[in-house]
């Protein structure tokens, strides 16, 4: 016999209601991933150059260094470079510029230079991009205009080449150009000089590595002519031994 059986129970479910304006603005709210980035506030130093030059008229002291603190997208940047020779201080500056990040990879910079040598101290405003270019060259590029209407550019590039996890070699250039004389800073319109440099560093550890290298300081046109009037050299090529840390 057979027995005839009752259709089981359905549940009825609630129908979903629709989104409202409100509850978006509740998960997500314009800008709020750019807010989570710049809540922490982090800091970096890095010393990438402190060492000792063999240079021609006896050792020099170089220094290269860069800072930062803020968040992912606004930081205060510091820079500083110069070098001292057994004479005392031949170059020195420093340099306090507001950052925005405008992509991943590129800053945009802007802020002030200040140099205390060669001869008499100046100051510059200063407006520049800084970031990755392509195949991981970092770079910069920075414009200057000074006191009594002096123009400068300087470009800078750096790369690491990892032959082993800590054994890196690193080429660099540093070129700057000037838009008027200026004989009292070495200073000559145009192209004024560059820097090519070739560094093998071994990191320790990832906070500290020393280094062995060769540079190639080079001076063009009215500079070189500056240069060679105060007993120096258009062209020299020195050895460099030095330390890299960062914190």
């Amino acid at each position: 016999m057979i027995q005839s059986m009752a259709p089981s129970a359905k549940k009825v479910s609630s129908p979903v209601p629709p989104l409202t304006d409100d509850d978006r603005q509740a998960v997500f709210s314009g800008g709020h991933l750019h807010d989570m980035g710049d809540k922490e506030i982090n800091y970096l130093f890095l010393l990438d150059n402190f060492e000792w030059q063999n240079g021609s008229d006896g050792g020099v002291l170089n220094w290269n260094g860069t800072g930062w603190i803020g968040g992912d997208i606004d930081r205060l940047w510091l820079r500083s470079e110069g070098k001292r020779t057994n004479k005392g201080l031949e170059d020195a500056e420093v340099q306090a510029l507001w950052g925005h990040s405008i992509t991943p990879w590129w800053d945009v910079v802007g802020g002030v230079r200040h140099n205390f040598k060669p001869g008499k101290s100046q100051t510059w405003a200063a407006v520049g991009l800084q970031g990755l270019a392509l195949y991981n060259f970092e770079t910069q590029a920075t414009a200057f205009i000074g006191q009594s209407g002096q123009t400068s550019v300087r470009l800078e590039g750096t790369y690491d080449f990892l032959i082993t996890n800590r054994l890196i070699l690193q080429p660099s250039l540093e070129v700057n150009l000037y838009g008027k004389n200026d004989e009292s800073r070495e200073q000559g319109t145009g192209l004024a000089n560059s820097s090519l440099g070739l560094r093998l560093r071994y990191e320790v550890d990832r906070q500290f590595a020393p280094y062995i290298g060769v540079t190639w300081d080079r001076s063009y046109g009215n500079t070189a002519r500056f240069v060679e009037h105060e007993g120096g050299r258009r062209n020299e090529v020195s050895f460099v031994a030095g330390v890299r840390v960062w914190f």
